[in-house]
Order: structure tokens, then sequence, then C-alpha cells
């Protein structure tokens, strides 16, 4: 492997891709999944709501769609984190996974916690459940990578805000700074509408974003993904790419060693 590399930050949506005028009865066709992921021959690939809850809270094992992506990226070493098991999931994407052509070690997967901001649900008062962090280390032209992969609360779907309630952010903050004296990527949903803060709080850890220009969702006009490295690394290039297989465009950047 030379010393640039490829990544790939992809929702997924458990599968279910776009559809204009049913976005959330279309059924879900695993296969588009997969197509787009390897259109994009990525060295890595970083996936969030990898599988689907089922009806209260439920966690199917094995993961199906995960063990689906296992069989068609054979090539990958992967590994695969749920969140901790709530009765209170709502049947939306869930998981998160990262696939890398370089054997992976060091494996954490941390919970984040929720804030119990009550929400509306079809008539009925909820809170959330928590999220997730996860991570890897992997080596990349010879030079050991930290790879974080997330998928934060989207406060602004409970008309708060997550610079209202930063412990999410707070935590993965420390796992970057934890990180600083390796080359270190993070990748995720990061579901901060207003995104200005997010990145001037992970540039004062030492990161910076790809790009925040481009939106990154269907749903509205968010760039709720992104790639964040540290000054070990630089981009090359990025391209932001909409994809009918979710309801999240597809994000990849090619890094080289900037050391």
């Amino acid at each position: 492997m030379s010393g640039s590399f490829k990544i790939l930050q992809f929702n997924m949506q458990f599968g279910q891709p776009w559809d204009d005028t049913y976005p959330d009865h279309a059924p879900i066709r695993l296969q588009s999944t997969i197509d787009e992921i390897r259109a994009h021959d990525a060295d890595i690939v970083m996936l969030q709501e990898v599988e689907q809850t089922l009806s209260g809270g439920r966690q199917a094992q094995p993961p199906p769609h995960y063990t689906r992506l296992q069989q068609e990226f054979n090539g990958y070493d992967s590994y695969f984190c749920y969140p901790k098991p709530d009765a209170r999931e709502l049947p939306f994407g869930i998981g998160l996974a990262i696939f890398s052509k370089a054997p992976l070690r060091e494996h954490i997967c941390e919970n984040l916690p929720s804030p119990p901001v009550e929400f509306d649900f079809f008539g009925e008062k909820r809170t959330p459940t928590d999220r997730l962090l996860i991570g890897v280390t992997t080596t990349m032209g010879g030079r050991n990578v930290r790879l974080f992969n997330t998928h934060l609360l989207a406060f602004f779907m409970l008309k708060s805000s997550s610079e209202s309630h930063r412990e999410q952010r707070r935590l993965v903050e420390e796992q970057l700074r934890s990180s600083a004296g390796m080359p270190t990527l993070l990748t995720g949903d990061f579901n901060v509408s207003k995104h200005e803060s997010l990145i001037q709080q992970f540039a004062n850890a030492g990161y910076q974003t790809v790009q925040s220009k481009q939106v990154t969702w269907r749903r509205r006009p968010y760039v709720l993904d992104h790639i964040f490295y540290n000054d070990w690394l630089k981009p090359v290039s990025w391209a932001v790419k909409p994809t009918p297989a979710s309801d999240h465009h597809t994000l990849s950047a090619v890094l080289e060693f900037a050391r």
C-alpha cells in the first residue's frame, strides 16, 4: 500500500434506499448499499446505522446486515458494535462498523450517554437512548493509524442542541486528544445542524474536517457527516456523492501522511 489511502464515510440507513415520495417506507435493499460501497474501492470504510432496531429495542444477533457485508467484502478486516440494549430504542438505524483492507486491532466500543430530553413520538413522551463511539488501530503504508467512528444524537430533532448538551461531544473529544501522538481519523454522522461549533471544538483538539460546505443529508440542507484528521495527515482530495442507497450522501477522501 502506498503512502496515500482512501477512506469512505457512509451512513447507510440500514440498507433503506431513498424514495422521494415515501422516504420512510422504501423496502430495504442491502444490495444497493453493497454496490455503493464497492464502487468507491476505499481502503477504509466507516459505516453508521448498519442495522435496524427491532420492536422493543431488540438487537438482531448475529447482526444480519453486518454479516452480509463481511461476506461481500471478505478481503477486509472489520469490527462492529451495537450500543447497549435499550427497550426505548426507536425502529431506526443502529450499530457502527469499520472495514479495512489492513488488519484491525485495539478495538474499543464506548457508550455515549444521552440526556433525558423529552420529545414527542407519535403522541407519546419519550427520552433518547445512548449513542456510540468505536475505535480501532490499523497500519497504512507502514504507519499506525487510529480510527474512530461515531453517530451522535440528533438534538435538532428534539428541538434542542448539542451545544446545550455537550457530553457526547466531550467524550469524543477526549478520545481525539488521547490519540494526538499518532495519525488519527474520526468519521461519523455527527447530527449537528449548525456545525461551526463542532468544527471549532475539534479544531481546538487538533483536528480538521475535510469539508464543511457541501450538504450531506437529503432530508434537510445540513452538513452532518464529517471526516476529521489531525496534523499527522493531510487530505489530497475529497468528494461528496449523492446516492440513492441512503438518505445520506457518501463522503470520501484520499489522505497522505504529512510527517
